[in-house]
This record gives C-alpha cells, sequence and structure tokens, in this order.
C-alpha cells in the first residue's frame, strides 16, 4: 500500500471584495481513493458558525471537502465544476475554489503553484489514467455499507 500525500497550504478565504482572510488547509491524496482528493480547512472557518471544542476543549475536527481529482486539475486550466465544488483560474497565478453548502458559500483563493506541485505528488502515486488500477472494489462498497 502507498502511503498518501498530504501538502499544508496557504489560502485566501474571500469574505467581501475588499476583505480576506489567510487560513492553511491541507491537501491529501490517497493511493486507496484514487479518483478523490481532499481538502482540510480549520473549524473555525466552517459554514456551520463558530466551531465547540470537545469536552477537554480541544479543538474541533477540521472540515473535509472531498472531490474529484480530475476536477481540481481541470479548474487550473478552465473553469471546471458542476454541483458543489468549481474551480476555476483567476488573474496571475491564482486559482479560485467555490465550495457551496446549504449554509452558504465560501471563496477560496490558492496560489496556482501550491496546487499544481499537490498534483504532481499525486501523479507520482497514481498516474492520471490508471486510477482504474488502484481501485478495491470491494472495500469500497464495504465502507458504503459500513
Amino acid at each position: 500500500m502507498h502511503t498518501p500525500t498530504e501538502e499544508t497550504v496557504q489560502a485566501r478565504l474571500i469574505l467581501s471584495p475588499h476583505r480576506s482572510v489567510r487560513l492553511r488547509v491541507v491537501l491529501t491524496y490517497r493511493p486507496e481513493d484514487p479518483l478523490a482528493v481532499r481538502m482540510a480547512f480549520p473549524a473555525e472557518f466552517s459554514l456551520d458558525g463558530p466551531a465547540d471544542g470537545g469536552p477537554g476543549g480541544e479543538a474541533a475536527d477540521d472540515i473535509v471537502w472531498i472531490f474529484a481529482r480530475q476536477l481540481l486539475s481541470a479548474g487550473l486550466e478552465l473553469p471546471a465544476g458542476v454541483g458543489d465544488v468549481h474551480i476555476r483560474p483567476a488573474l496571475g497565478r491564482r486559482t479560485m475554489v467555490e465550495l457551496r453548502a446549504p449554509e452558504g458559500t465560501a471563496l477560496l483563493q490558492f496560489d496556482t503553484t501550491d496546487l499544481r506541485r499537490f498534483l504532481w505528488r499525486s501523479r507520482l502515486l497514481v498516474p492520471e489514467g490508471e486510477e482504474h488500477l488502484y481501485l478495491d472494489a470491494d472495500r469500497a462498497l464495504a465502507e458504503l455499507l459500513g
């Protein structure tokens, strides 16, 4: 089994045309889930409102969005996405990621170089077009029915 690749990058959460805030985003790719990438955001940026800590006062879990690796790759070149996740290139070397949930919409700006580096590392683990060789249908079905 291959080890996942994980990269922590900086992004800007766009709050208004004149306001944004920096946040850390952890990008993860797991060969055992070869079609997907994960973006994890600190719980304090949840669209649900302020996150409560655990019983011992520890921080709440990060918010994780899971979507197709191909969507991230396509969105670096041209606007891509339907449904909850939309990705598009922006001026300069920036990429915009729009996440839509019933609670609201989050617009994030990433440095395209960071996203390209993450995708390159994911492709070292599972080359594009070879994802089917890494799929474990029995495990996926067991997780689904779990």
